[in-house]
């Protein structure tokens, strides 16, 4: 492995950020929309946690739930998150209630007509993305910036809701996201330049580190995430147990590993009483209400500090479910299964022209999913440990599955002894 020094790697991920901002093809002096009121739907954790970006960069928020008691427990959720920060003495106490002054409260989509930005933040649930943007086009005034937080669904197909599609754009937010830095900004076919151009330099007034993508499965940063998670879940089919991968992933530098992060997240995502899904463990750990942190149990055991302990439970779980035997396996082999693939899945999103640039991809992993500094970004990393290394397991794992096979333009680096940081696909097409 390539050893790059601490100087060297902080100039690397300082430059990308730089990069981040930049829109090739966008022609400079682009006119920008106003933004004087933004309206956001749902004010469940996702929506309030947007809406306070917001209201903390003094713009005022109209905030829409489908009952009085939703909206209530919403707002009553960002004034706890204010509350705690002035406690802390990160501002003055009379901070507070100037920052909830600038939320409006509602019931219907329709008093959200005059704002200039809308954001939609409910479930991941596309018949319900649809009627929402249906009813957006009747009722919002022309020029309004359509948004949508979704996390993985076709932008192209919400936008196709509308009469304006060139006014609809993907804004993915990062859970919790008043905290975390990432903002996917997600261009769509007909998103139009201008909406592209306000989105950008709108994510620097709520101090935002912004990249700009384009339209697949997961965008960037959850496309690869899935790949990562994946190869997790084969791993404890063949017998290694949860903890041991984040153990893994722990030494790598990472503060959660793929199943700390799914208890965290909380496995009911994506998840209904009695469904069958592609993870049977997770659909039979929800089953016995063990659901992740929330309920003290999920993958691991939880104490009352939420510290993680291995479960006893959990592992007679998965040898009833995969009749595999335990089994060791060395945190180097459980890197190269879990993380190769996250590089090999980068270089495919950049074949498919859904990134600008492969420094995009490391902003992307490095302020968003807690990817170690002094390994730089899945690109970067890729680099230090060679396109040949990543090359070889990516056979053996595309001769297991079709779908982790090596990527052509992985193939090109290792022949032509080429760096994932200098690849160009010609930047993001739509």
């Amino acid at each position: 492995m390539k050893t790059l020094t601490t100087e060297e790697t902080g100039a690397y991920i300082a430059e990308a950020g730089k990069l981040a901002w930049e829109v090739p093809g966008l022609p400079e002096g682009t006119p920008q929309r106003e933004i004087k009121t933004v309206g956001i739907i749902g004010a469940g954790t996702m929506g309030g946690g947007i809406a306070m970006n917001f209201a903390t960069a003094g713009i005022p928020v109209k905030i829409v739930e489908t009952t009085q008691e939703a909206l209530d427990r919403g707002l009553s959720v960002v004034r706890g998150n204010y509350q705690r920060s002035a406690d802390k003495g990160r501002f003055p106490q009379e901070e507070v209630e100037a920052r909830m002054g600038r939320f409006d409260g509602r019931l219907a989509i329709a008093d959200l007509a005059d704002c200039d930005l809308i954001i939609e933040a409910v479930f991941e649930n596309m018949d319900l993305k649809r009627k929402i943007f249906t009813e957006l086009d009747a009722v919002m005034k022309p020029g309004a910036i359509l948004a949508t937080n979704t996390s993985a669904l076709d932008i192209n197909e919400i936008a196709g809701m509308t009469k304006r599609p060139e006014d609809v754009i993907g804004l993915h937010f990062f859970s919790p996201a008043n905290v975390m830095k990432l903002l996917e900004i997600v261009r769509a076919k007909h998103t139009a330049d201008d909406v592209v151009a306000t989105c950008m330099d709108l994510a620097k007034k709520i101090n935002k580190i912004a990249t700009l993508v384009g339209v697949c499965p997961g965008f960037v940063g959850n496309r690869i995430l899935f790949a990562r998670q994946k190869q997790a879940n084969k791993l404890v089919y063949k017998g290694v147990m949860p903890w041991d991968v984040d153990a893994a992933f722990n030494a790598f530098g990472h503060k959660m590993g793929p199943f700390q992060m799914m208890d965290l997240a909380g496995l009911d995502i994506g998840w209904s009483k009695g469904a069958k899904t592609e993870n049977p463990i997770r659909d039979a750990l929800c089953e016995m209400d063990r659901r992740g942190q929330k309920t003290k149990a999920g993958y691991y055991d939880y104490d009352e500090n939420r510290t993680p302990i291995p479960s006893n439970v959990t592992a007679g779980v998965i040898r009833d479910i995969t009749n595999a035997r335990p089994m060791n396996m060395a945190e180097e082999e459980i890197i190269e299964i879990c993380i190769y693939p996250m590089i090999n899945e980068a270089v495919k999103i950049l074949e498919d022209s859904k990134a600008q640039r492969p420094s995009d991809i490391d902003v992307v992993w490095l302020n968003g999913y807690g990817w170690p500094a002094d390994k730089g970004g899945p690109m970067y990393y890729g680099d230090m440990v060679g396109a040949q290394a990543v090359l070889d397991r990516m056979e053996k794992l595309g001769a297991e599955d079709a779908e982790f096979a090596p990527a052509e333009t992985l193939r090109k680096l290792a022949k032509d002894g080429g760096k994932f940081i200098e690849i160009d696909t010609g930047g993001l097409k739509v």
